[in-house]
Order: structure tokens, then C-alpha cells, then sequence
């Protein structure tokens, strides 16, 4: 339940990774967690402005994204797929 809020706030693109990250969310293994499953899908959101290719990607981030964000306000820590083994924030 702790960092719940800052786990939500992290996949708000990345305004909500770096709003999650000055509130010490590093310190919390929960929001550390739902910000390294946040991070490969904002880095997908500019690659999904290439035409055609990119629109495709976008349907598979925004479903990604939809599983985050209800994963995280039911306090689960469940990976996504794709992109759920990839620690970028150490």
C-alpha cells in the first residue's frame, strides 16, 4: 500500500517518472518497481510517432500502459508483458 500513488503517477509519462522520482520513489521497492515497468513505455510513446509503424506500437503501449496503471492501483507487482523484465532504474 505504501507508494501506491507514486506507482499510479509513474506511468503519467515522464512528467510522472520524474515526479515519482523526487518524491524519493527510488527508496520504495513498489514504486521502483511500477517506474521501471513505466520507463520502456514512455521511451515506446516517441517512437510511436513514425507514421503507420509507430501507430501500431501505440495500440500495444496504450494496452500496456491500461495494465500498469490497474496493476499498480491494486497493489499488485504483476510485469507486463514485453517490456516487465527490463530494470532500467537501479
Amino acid at each position: 500500500e505504501k507508494g501506491k500513488t507514486m506507482a499510479i503517477v509513474s506511468y503519467l509519462g515522464i512528467i510522472g517518472l520524474v515526479i515519482a522520482l523526487a518524491t524519493d520513489g527510488k527508496k520504495n521497492e513498489y514504486t521502483k518497481f511500477h517506474m521501471n515497468q513505466a520507463l520502456p513505455l514512455d521511451i515506446a510513446v516517441f517512437i510511436s510517432w513514425i507514421p503507420f509503424i509507430g501507430w501500431l506500437l501505440a495500440i500495444g503501449v496504450l494496452v500496456l500502459w491500461v495494465m500498469g496503471i490497474i496493476a499498480a492501483a491494486q497493489g499488485e507487482m504483476k510485469r507486463l508483458p514485453i517490456v516487465g523484465n527490463l530494470e532500467l532504474i537501479k
